[in-house]
């Protein structure tokens, strides 16, 4: 079974704060030399409120004033646990509105801070069964032939790409889950000396660089056997190892970087 994402596997852990007892002439030098809209406010290290950029407009001309003194008094922050599953506090940033959750432990220590950010780059290349059986399906429809479908490992020194381009940004991340043990299966089709790779082309190359030997994944097995146009495709491009993908790092992944974009904007109308 698959383990879950939590929120201690995507979040930042060091965060930017200010603590209670800075004067607001402080907090306001610390909003302009940063690209926050607001602020944690920590008192010995537990999460106590935040402070917003209108908050400190209104006491403007009061800088000598303490900022746990005007802060907004809240009966209840929305916060997260590490332990929540990411899927989770997906939804309570949806449900909020929310760009980010401070992460706090048991005794409201502030532990970290994940944002839609985390959560959207935890999905990219995610591995459903409904991902698996259309891709048997398409695969059944496209060549008419019969798929097996199974799951086992495969060696990741016979996995032919057929995906000539992977991100730096987000090779890193599928980096990071091999670490914690996270990473999802890869999409093969099994022919009699490789494994021709759907996709699950980051987990891939992050393995092989990790000296990662073998990879769990979803295997499709077709009777009788028909070479793919992507497979086609690949060794027209002489794409034929994992040491032939180009690692684009000076690009992010699309995803992300459409959703940098907005949230760049965002900021700006503040």
């Amino acid at each position: 079974m698959a383990v879950k994402p939590k929120v201690a596997d995507y979040m930042t852990p060091e965060v930017d704060y200010i603590a209670s007892d800075s004067t607001v002439a402080e907090a306001i030098e610390k909003f302009i030399s940063s690209t926050h809209e607001n602020f944690p406010v920590v008192r010995d290290n537990e999460l106590i409120g935040f402070l917003t950029a209108k908050q400190l407009l209104k006491s403007y001309d009061k800088k000598n004033r303490r900022v746990e003194d005007i802060l907004k008094k809240k009966k209840k922050l929305v916060v997260a646990r590490p332990e929540l599953d990411l899927g989770d506090a997906g939804r309570v940033l949806f449900r909020y509105g929310y760009r980010k959750l401070p992460v706090v432990n048991g005794n409201g220590m502030l532990v970290g801070i994940i944002s839609t950010l985390d959560i959207l780059r935890s999905h990219i290349e995610r591995v459903t069964p409904g991902k698996v059986n259309m891709v048997k399906s398409l695969l059944e429809s496209e060549y008419g032939v019969r798929v097996e479908l199974g799951k086992r490992l495969v060696p990741v020194n016979k996995l032919h790409p057929t995906q000539n381009k992977i991100y730096a940004d987000e090779l890193e991340g599928r980096e990071y889950e091999l670490r914690k043990g996270l990473a999802e299966p890869i999409i093969v089709v099994r022919r009699k000396s490789y494994f021709v790779l759907v996709d699950g082309h980051h987990r891939a190359v992050a393995a092989l660089r990790q000296g990662i030997d073998e990879l769990m994944a979803h295997v499709l097995e077709m009777e009788p056997e028909v070479e793919l146009r992507m497979e086609k495709t690949a060794k027209e491009r002489t794409l034929i190892t994992l040491n032939d993908i180009e690692v684009m790092d000076y690009a992010q992944h699309p995803l992300v970087e459409i959703t940098t974009k907005l949230v760049d904007k965002e900021n700006r109308n503040v």
